[in-house]
């Protein structure tokens, strides 16, 4: 693609950020549906909705909702679960207000994430003692990721049911996806489906493409991003 139709699409996204959705949805529209995979890459390179970029690494995702969403937990545990969208709304919710921060250089600074604890979730299915870490899949059939289990105890991860004024969209990685807030965005999951607790780390999509395993903002992947700045 060439040097000037590339400048020319950076300036029309400038101008999608000026003019609202509308101009945003419509590029979208020429780029491919937000959500779904974009042979050019250009897609990444456009604010689209609150300044976010939308990635995924398949043609997308299926659509679920509070009648067809599961949650199911398993793997090293004593009580395997299957939860439901209102099974997590019941659970006690944490709220944050932290960055988003992408890998390859965006942010959306203070963005309100809501959700339950990772830490409360786990807790519920009792992990053995051989569980050392935990597997994240998608329901985009592809998408995996994983933390040890001191990461995924922290106060900071979360399962997030919404983010900035309402439920996660389907383009956000709803209607559920895992936030964890210290680490660059592809730690972040998009469409959860499945936790399972393992004996050892499972490298996730990125890390055998060369993403660091464990995915601080500022500490890996040769970045020097600070969220604070």
């Amino acid at each position: 693609m060439g040097r000037r139709i590339v400048l020319g699409l950076l300036a029309v996204g400038a101008a999608g950020v000026v003019g609202g959705g509308a101009v945003q949805k419509g590029l979208a529209a020429v780029l491919g549906p937000i959500g779904t995979h974009d042979p050019t890459g250009l897609i990444g390179l456009i604010p689209v909705g609150n300044t976010f970029r939308f990635y995924s690494v398949t043609w997308g995702a299926p659509k679920r909702d509070a009648a067809t969403y599961r949650l199911d937990i398993g793997g090293l545990v004593a009580r395997k679960s299957s939860l439901t969208l209102a099974d997590l709304q019941a659970m006690p919710q944490t709220t944050l207000v932290r960055d988003f921060q992408c890998v390859t250089g965006w942010r959306v600074p203070e963005v309100t994430w809501s959700g339950v604890r990772l830490a409360d979730l786990l807790d519920a299915v009792q992990p053995t003692k051989d569980a050392t870490a935990v597997r994240f899949t998608s329901f985009d059939g592809t998408y995996t990721e994983s933390l040890t289990m001191e990461q995924a105890r922290r106060d900071d991860v979360i399962v997030a049911l919404t983010m900035i004024d309402g439920p996660v969209t389907h383009d956000h990685g709803g209607p559920v996806r895992l936030y964890v807030a210290p680490m660059y965005g592809y730690k972040s999951i998009k469409w959860l489906s499945g936790i399972e607790l393992t004996s050892t780390v499972v490298p996730g999509y990125w890390e055998p493409r060369g993403y660091s395993i464990d995915g601080w903002v500022g500490k890996s992947n040769g970045r020097n991003d600070d969220p604070t700045s």
